[in-house]
């Protein structure tokens, strides 16, 4: 009899160590799913295009949420439209430059219902025709009157770029006896530089963010008729679930923004450096801090 009792006595331990085992591991593999389900939480993708304003202001977002909120960011480099429609469809997160009311006009339209706009990450977004500050005129009919100062040149860039086709649709609406020379856009901010170097009259087919804005004095000229349209803003843009998914990152875009000055000594710095645009906007955030203690929750 007492050999029964013992093989039960026995047999009850093993039960219990087996219970408490089964336990350990089911509350083991829910501390592991929770982890992973932080770790998941903690990744943000980020759409991101070939443009300075836009690799600038990605990479000290991205800085910023890494280093301060302990997110995962993920960027992509794609086309225009292909981030917007990645966006509406969830493949991507989230994209910070978005120029509104007019240029990304259309693809808010397209997407509208899968899209929204989380907050204003840079006020004054144009585009136009550009002189340093010194110059005596402040609107494109003034052109026509100093074309000798100018060399009856304006200076553009790539032939096939938006702005160049407006500035021809503005040579012809204005009636400017101009002549639009193509070149790329380091030679006309070479051009931009040699001509402030000797105090010259020059103008420029010029937008805004851009570093030349920072480095020098520089004005729009007027533009009466809009060919150039209107002023702009950027935009975080983002999916109809982001701000439930994300209220961290949502309340500090929220509280971001970047003046003319800090984005156009960012994309400087960027288009003087041989390092990975990442380094230069990390280097940029570690040297302002009171600016990221404005944005951080």
């Amino acid at each position: 009899m007492r050999s029964v009792g013992k093989s039960k006595s026995l047999w009850s331990l093993i039960m219990v160590i087996l219970a408490l085992t089964l336990l350990l591991s089911a509350c083991g593999g829910d501390a592991k799913g929770g982890e992973e389900s932080a770790e998941q939480e903690k990744k943000i993708r980020v759409g991101i295009v070939n443009w300075t304003d836009s690799i600038a202001m990605t990479n000290i977002v991205k800085v910023v949420l890494e280093e301060e909120l302990g997110y995962t960011v993920e960027t992509t480099y794609a086309d225009i439209a292909v981030i917007f429609s990645s966006i509406a469809q969830k493949d991507y997160d989230l994209y910070v430059d978005a120029w509104l009311p007019v240029t990304h006009k259309t693809y808010m339209e397209e997407y509208g219902e899968d899209l929204e706009k989380i907050s204003k990450t840079f006020e004054g977004a144009r585009i136009g025709l550009v002189v340093p500050e010194y110059v005596g005129i402040d609107s494109i009919t003034e052109l026509n009157a100093n074309r000798e100062k100018f060399d009856g040149e304006i200076i553009g860039i790539d032939t096939g770029a938006g702005i160049m086709k407006t500035t021809n649709k503005a040579i012809e609406e204005y009636g400017l006896d101009f002549d639009l020379k193509a070149s790329s856009g380091p030679v006309m901010t070479a051009t931009l530089k040699g001509a402030i170097e000797e105090n010259q009259w020059v103008v420029v087919t010029g937008w805004k963010p851009h570093w030349k804005f920072a480095r020098w004095d520089l004005k729009f000229l007027e533009d009466p008729k809009k060919i150039y349209g209107e002023v702009e803003n950027t935009w975080a843009v983002a999916h109809t679930n982001f701000r439930e998914e994300f209220p961290e990152v949502t309340e500090f875009l929220e509280n971001f923004m970047l003046t003319d000055q800090q984005l156009g000594t960012v994309m400087g710095m960027m288009n003087d450096s041989d390092k990975e645009a990442y380094e230069v906007a990390k280097e940029w955030v570690h040297n302002h801090p009171d600016a990221v203690q404005e944005w951080v929750p």
